[in-house]
């Protein structure tokens, strides 16, 4: 996120786009419904009639796998009516005359042939952001879940410069992370290029900086994303894999694929608090701590890092993931001697120049937000004030990339999938309690597609993709477009991702979720 969660109750306006942050991001949501109650403006983005559309001023319900149509419909709208902010375009960036003639064919008429939204609404949704003082952007899967999807944040981020809501309180581009630590992992070097605060490994400079720090030589050689690691595994390249805290076999797309990389490999450990779907194909089972049961700081979507602190010892031979960490790297020659995750933490921060002014006596009652360099830096509540990381901020011009499937004759419909409240991550399926409250998936089905396979809600359907079946009760709504089915990933006996395609962004390697082609039957 370029700014702060605080900034959610200090701006005019939200614009979200691919988010359903009341039920994905429920901590966030909060923030926005509290905001809203104040009189802050809303537009959504989404093919569905989440919460968030029902309260939105405009509500933008374009098909899926349109969202780069949309954002240069709305930036073609915006510099035709000259409410762009040229100040800021000609100050702090380059690029805009590239991003102008490539909108400039995305007029109007157009964008709502290829979306779906009405043309008076592409005008409204636009003029509305771009005359709006403090405008917030928020978006998160729904945007990246694509093979187009680092496109569709530089989309994002196009819109954003171009009316100048970057750098300032109550304004920025802000994605909100899908779990609690996700954006720490990342810091940390959970990248197969970066060393930790996004150091790249193919840097000499940097290479040189670890080795002199960990006293051994490092592979200059860019590692493997996660696609590629399955492919590699499937393909015999790839001889084991050590999973911390992840199970592939329920959320990766295309399920197939992943349990037969998985028994392909000669070895596979599985770190993890449950016996998950992919724990039971592991050949070792290395039995983790929850957050309750370790100390150590999570990062949070704001780029906050705030202490973590145990509440209760290890259950049983449970260990935290730091101490099993250890031990193996023992095992196999490096003496990992940490006695604490606070010496963890402080090697970090001495080698991440983002992390260097952070220890865990300036976050014993409040976390840092970074950049925070040195010890007496306040941390950085906003990005980009004054300039980009780059220097000046780059337009790109973006043309639209088509989903990798869409319906035709054989599979006539749209699968989409996300996560719903009561099973946020896959874990809580080992929830009793929630499991009670939601017991099974409900996919949702428009009632004209309902009638046409004469279903109601309650009944059950086969969905059928190139890859596999699954079957499914269905929820009958109008909350989605017609041709359309939307199903969760939470359920181990309806697995959803051996639905999904295996297509990916070439660039991040993130799986196309949003958008899948199948058939739907009813099950008698």
């Amino acid at each position: 996120m370029t700014n702060s969660f605080a900034d959610y109750l200090n701006t005019d306006l939200f614009f979200v786009i691919g988010s359903n942050p009341t039920e994905a991001h429920p901590m966030a949501g909060a923030k926005i419904m509290s905001s809203l109650l104040k009189g802050t403006k809303l537009i959504v983005a989404d093919p569905r009639r989440i919460e968030l559309a029902e309260k939105a001023d405009i509500w933008l319900q374009h098909r899926p796998g349109t969202d780069i149509p949309l954002l240069n419909g709305l930036m073609h709208i915006i510099i035709k009516e000259g409410l762009q902010d040229q100040a800021f375009i000609d100050e702090r960036t380059e690029g805009f005359e590239a991003l102008k003639a490539t909108v400039e064919t995305y007029t109007p008429a157009r964008v709502a042939e290829m979306t779906g939204v009405p043309e008076n609404l592409l005008y409204d949704a636009a003029r509305l952001y771009a005359t709006t003082a403090k405008a917030m952007l928020c978006y998160t899967l729904g945007i990246t879940e694509h093979v187009c999807g680092v496109d569709n944040v530089m989309s994002v981020a196009n819109l954003a410069m171009l009316t100048g809501h970057l750098g300032k309180e109550g304004c920025g581009v802000n994605p909100q992370r899908g779990q609690n630590n996700v954006q720490g992992a990342c810091d940390m070097g959970a990248l197969p290029g970066d060393y930790p605060g996004y150091q790249k490994v193919a840097n000499p400079e940097v290479q040189a900086k670890f080795e002199k720090a960990w006293g051994v030589k490092l592979s200059p050689k860019v590692g493997l994303m996660i696609p590629d690691m399955m492919d590699a595994a499937v393909e015999g390249k790839l001889k084991a894999m050590y999973i911390l805290g992840e199970d592939p076999v329920m959320t990766d797309p295309d399920a197939h694929h992943i349990r037969k990389a998985l028994n392909t490999m000669e070895f596979v450990v599985v770190q993890e608090l449950f016996m998950s779907e992919t724990a039971m194909l592991a050949d070792v089972v290395l039995p983790g701590a929850s957050f309750a049961e370790k100390d150590g700081t999570f990062s949070s979507s704001e780029r906050r890092v705030q202490r973590v602190r145990k509440a209760i010892e290890p259950i049983a031979d449970s260990k935290a993931d730091w101490q099993i960490i250890c031990e193996v790297a023992k095992r196999m020659g490096c003496n990992m001697d940490f006695a604490h995750p606070e010496q963890i933490f402080n090697e970090m921060a001495a080698l991440t120049p983002s992390y260097g002014g952070i220890n865990y006596e300036r976050i014993e009652h409040t976390g840092l937000q970074w950049p925070c360099p040195t010890l007496d830096h306040p941390g950085t509540p906003v990005l980009h004030t004054k300039a980009f990381t780059r220097g000046k901020g780059l337009f790109k011009a973006i043309e639209h990339t088509p989903p990798a499937e869409m319906p035709d004759e054989e599979y006539p419909y749209l699968l989409s999938t996300g996560r719903i409240l009561y099973h946020y991550n896959v874990t809580t399926q080992y929830s009793s309690a929630l499991a009670a409250h939601r017991p099974e998936e409900m996919a949702m089905l428009h009632p004209a597609d309902a009638a046409t396979l004469g279903v109601k809600t309650g009944d059950k359907v086969k969905v059928t993709s190139r890859r596999g079946s699954v079957e499914t009760k269905v929820d009958v709504t109008d909350k989605v477009l017609t041709g359309m089915i939307w199903m969760s990933f939470h359920y181990k006996d309806t697995k959803t991702n051996e639905l999904t395609v295996d297509a990916f962004d070439p660039v991040s390697k993130t799986g196309e979720y949003k958008v899948a082609a199948v058939q739907i039957e009813k099950v008698m």
